[in-house]
């Protein structure tokens, strides 16, 4: 069952660009989760280059900015590396984490059904409550909303 709006989140663990995670590890803080489909495609590039370029307001707001797909911890490296992301990549391949939040989803890719990730973004608040989410995202303007909602909270 995905996580909730208002619920607490499951404390969960996820391996990342700088070592494991634990969601609990950051209570006090809140946590932007953005899930994406794939390391250096250009929606997901884009999307990253836009939260890098707004990371120091969410940092000024209290917020920890986390990515995360299915790719492999070397493939989440080099994309950071590139890219000079100052914010860790999640790498979820049994998808677990992606199962917790509901954002496996069947899509059309060039005519063909396939399953990946939903573009979604959820916030966390520094008790572990989910607070908002965003389903089918599409990334112009994107981080901008985000960031305004984090300072709303």
């Amino acid at each position: 069952m995905p996580v909730a709006l208002d619920k607490k989140v499951p404390d969960f663990t996820a391996a990342a660009t700088s070592g494991d995670i634990t969601l609990s590890s950051f209570k006090g803080k809140t946590v932007v989760l953005y899930f994406y489909p794939k390391d250096s495609t250009p929606g997901c590039t884009t999307e990253g280059q836009d939260f890098t370029a707004l990371h120091t307001k969410f940092k000024q707001a209290g917020a920890i900015v986390l990515g995360a797909s299915r790719d492999s911890l070397k493939s989440h490296a080099n994309f950071k590396d590139k890219m000079g992301f100052p914010f860790d990549l999640l790498s979820d391949p049994d998808e677990a984490l992606c199962a917790l939040f509901g954002v496996m989803k069947m899509k059309n890719m060039y005519g063909k059904q396939v399953r990946g990730i939903e573009r979604s973004t959820f916030i966390i608040d520094g008790d572990g409550v989910l607070r908002r989410e965003w389903r089918g995202v599409k990334v112009p303007g994107h981080a901008e909303d985000v960031l305004a909602a984090v300072k709303a909270l």
